[in-house]
């Protein structure tokens, strides 16, 4: 048989196929992770007028992405340890239950709860797919594959509120969540058939007391970025979270230096290319994400165009993703080079970002169209490559916690980005109605388009002028953060992609890569 990450092109014509089958049902279990980020916020609005309770609004959206953060990590060691295969369906069937329930919720309390039981699953989803492809395909190769992966995830980031929209206005907001129980059932056939998971001589020493204190630091620091914005950093519940991240922070480092098997391992952070590759990701939530959540809402506020209208605007940065995820990786297999690709895209990323800081009320929609191209060429050039680069600087026992950690921080990069820039956001915003308006003068919350479109046309001009303003420094601010990006890219160290191998050949450092995952059969998997 094939080595484990054998090139493609030396499989037989029926190994061949079954990597096109795999390949292709995790494309199907990216697309419904990444969807799932986004497809909900079309519909909270009618969810709430359906179960009332408009103060729980935000947990349906915070419940999800608490869970997926905190098993993020906690899957990529599963996998490490089972094996990719038992991990994947396990967390597909997870989300799968919580899809169903949420879609039968009958009051906001179940719903909340059932999508942090999705999020149990979801945060399976995609750090579990992107670990896969370590299996089934060599670092140089992984670089095509993963490429594509990228563009998926940009895709799907503009689709989730235009399929979400559709639901809403044609079926019900119930078919948000059911509609991912046949595709999920598909990917699940699929990989029950055509992937079986390598074996391996591991002893099992799950990481108990890190997955808990790693549960309890990120539960405590995405609840301080979330609520920080809304109270008072003086308050007993933000000192009372802000102790609880500091001190299980340092307790979850004591008990890593530890375990038998860590949930994280600390020697990894001794690694350039590992640690560099978080620092960059982190950076790039926190820039992109932050900053971006604010887009629709200039669209809609400031322009004056529908919902269905701004996510439509968006749809060109996404074509920028789509095209450079997909191209970079097409070329790094080629010639087997990755190092240029985070440069040039941070140094693209943080262009659009400078530009978007210069939007104003009489900015052309289509030159914020080309700004958000701009910003969606650097990021195709980055995101997935990171992933990449750090599954290539370690060994291949590591390679589902280096795949987790990357997509980890990147992630809590983005969570305190939302929280850090809609403190910066609401508080100019609040400033700046004050200097344009007598403190008697009643306004409409900033959320509500509609209303501010039917205020008077002095009154609106000047709501909008102080809405724009107050957006300029969010974006300078994203620009700044991704200069450090930029920065931090020239100093990742360039490890030669390993190529793909022959039968009974295996390229120096790879001594420890289990068999082919492709058409093999693992005892107890």
């Amino acid at each position: 048989m094939p080595d484990a990450g054998a090139d493609s092109s030396y499989l037989s014509p029926f190994q061949n196929r079954r990597v096109r089958a795999i390949f292709g049902a995790l494309l199907l279990v990216m697309l419904l992770a990444s969807l799932d980020q986004t497809i909900v916020s079309t519909a909270l609005p009618t969810i709430v007028g359906d179960f009332g309770q408009l103060a729980h609004l935000s947990w349906i959206v915070t419940a999800y992405l608490l869970a997926t953060t905190i098993v993020t990590p906690l899957y990529g060691k599963l996998g490490d340890l089972f094996g990719r295969k038992l991990v994947l369906q396990s967390a597909i069937l997870l989300f799968l239950a919580g899809s169903a329930l949420c879609g039968l919720s009958q009051s906001m309390i179940e719903l909340i709860v059932f999508r942090a039981l999705q999020g149990l699953g979801g945060g399976g989803l995609m750090v579990t797919t992107m670990a896969v492809v370590g299996d089934i395909f060599s670092p140089r190769e992984r670089g095509r594959y993963q490429g594509i992966f990228g563009g998926v995830f940009g895709l799907a980031t503009v689709l989730g509120p235009l399929i979400g929209g559709f639901f809403v206005e044609q079926l019900s907001w119930r078919w948000i969540f059911y509609i991912n129980i046949p595709h999920g059932l598909v990917a699940l056939a699929i990989i029950g058939y055509a992937f079986s998971a390598p074996s391996t001589q591991r002893h099992l020493h799950l990481d108990i007391p890190g997955a808990v204190l790693l549960a309890i630091l990120l539960a405590a620091l995405i609840l301080l970025t979330s609520v920080g914005n809304t109270l008072d950093w003086h308050s007993a519940l933000t000192i009372g979270l802000i102790g609880v991240t500091l001190t299980s922070l340092s307790a979850f480092i004591w008990a890593e230096r530890r375990a038998v098997e860590p949930l994280l391992p600390l020697y990894l952070f001794g690694n350039r290319v590992f640690a560099l590759a978080c620092a960059v990701g982190f950076s790039i939530g926190l820039a992109l994400f932050g900053s971006l959540t604010f887009m629709p809402m200039y669209l809609q506020v400031v322009k004056g165009i529908s919902p269905t209208e701004a996510g439509m605007t968006l749809t060109p940065m996404m074509a920028g993703v789509l095209l450079t995820s997909i191209g970079s990786g097409r070329i790094i297999s080629r010639v087997g080079r990755y190092r240029p690709f985070p440069i040039v895209g941070t140094a693209i990323m943080t262009l659009g970002l400078s530009l978007l800081a210069t939007l104003g009320m009489h900015t052309a929609i289509w030159m914020t169209v080309v700004y958000l191209i701009l910003l969606g060429l650097g990021l195709g050039l980055v995101m997935q490559v990171l992933v990449l680069a750090a599954q290539n600087a370690v060994d291949y026992r590591d390679l589902g916690v280096a795949t987790s950690g990357t997509t980890l921080f990147r992630s809590i990069g983005g969570s305190i980005g939302v929280s850090l820039f809609g403190a910066i956001f609401t508080g100019r915003l609040a400033a700046n109605l004050h200097a344009a308006f007598p403190a008697a003068a009643i306004l409409p919350s900033a959320t509500a388009p509609a209303m501010i479109q039917a205020l008077p046309d002095r009154t609106r001009s000047l709501y909008q002028q102080a809405f724009t303003a107050a957006l300029h420094p969010v974006f300078l601010y994203a620009a700044v953060i991704g200069v450090f990006g930029f920065v931090l890219t020239w100093f990742l160290k360039e490890v030669p992609l390993r190529g793909p191998v022959r039968r009974g050949k295996r390229p120096s450092g790879d001594a420890d890569r289990p068999e082919s995952t492709v058409g093999t059969k693992s005892p107890g998997r």
